[in-house]
């Protein structure tokens, strides 16, 4: 008799551990990410690798156990493969065009513009071909690197070339502002429009030029959560975190304008 209690007992007790764990693990798949350790993707456009590298830092720092996979690029290509559907949860571009082809696709909505960015001529930090203004641009002998025109550093540098009637014919079209600096800083090419936080970024590899005008084009950054995300908690958190006054200081370090 005492065996066959004993044995009841231990079924019981199997069956109410079994029924512990599924409750808990339900609870567990349909909590908050706020409240388990994950992982929140952020597509940025290139020109914020920088601060966004700084702030994903911070953001980890405030949220031990959740990962920030930072994704940086073109912000017309990341556009794209989120509209295509790659996997992300915020998106932060450096153009309100840029924006508008994920807003339109459904993809994230209310995007707020969180910084602003200008441009500025950059030269090697010798300034071997004597570039000190934009009409230097168009000189035939000057080597001139520019973003191509689908992309924001790309639209603002006609838009300023064409308010100043200067024509350029660059000998390379790069995809994001990173990749034309580069070729400044290698000496591949005597001059580049960029922006002024890229000039900053540099520290001292490249050198730059202001020229009139330059204020009159300027670039809004807007960010947003997107509605496809896996992490949409997370997501929420750190464009909170890039709205804080925190956020604001890093951005500003940087050189960016704060709306």
């Amino acid at each position: 008799m005492l065996r066959r209690l004993s044995r009841r007992a231990v079924t019981a007790s199997i069956v109410l551990t079994l029924a512990a764990c599924l409750s808990g693990c339900g609870s567990g798949a349909q909590g908050s990410p706020s409240e388990a350790p994950g992982t929140v993707t952020v597509f940025a456009a290139a020109s914020l690798t920088g601060t966004f590298t700084e702030l994903g830092r911070i953001f980890e720092e405030a949220h031990p156990g959740t990962r920030v996979r930072l994704n940086f690029g073109s912000s017309a290509t990341l556009a794209q493969q989120i509209v295509q559907g790659a996997p992300a949860d915020v998106f932060a571009a450096a153009s309100p065009a840029t924006m508008r082809t994920v807003t339109d696709a459904s993809r994230a909505a209310a995007p707020v513009t969180f910084a602003r960015n200008t441009l500025q001529i950059a030269v090697p930090a010798g300034n071997p071909a004597g570039v000190d203004a934009l009409e230097d641009l168009a000189d035939p002998g000057v080597k001139v690197a520019l973003c191509a025109g689908q992309v924001p550093c790309g639209a603002a540098a006609a838009a300023v070339l064409g308010a100043a009637g200067v024509k350029v014919v660059p000998v390379t079209l790069e995809q994001d502002v990173k990749a034309v600096l580069t070729k400044v800083e290698l000496g591949e090419v005597d001059a580049a429009l960029v922006y002024r936080t890229d000039v900053l970024a540099s520290a001292g590899r490249v050198r730059g030029v202001d020229f009139p005008g330059a204020d009159e084009t300027v670039n809004d950054y807007p960010i947003a959560t997107l509605s496809a995300g896996p992490a949409p908690e997370a997501a929420r958190r750190f464009v909170d975190l890039v709205l804080s006054q925190r956020g604001r200081d890093v951005l500003s370090k940087a050189g960016f304008r704060l709306p």
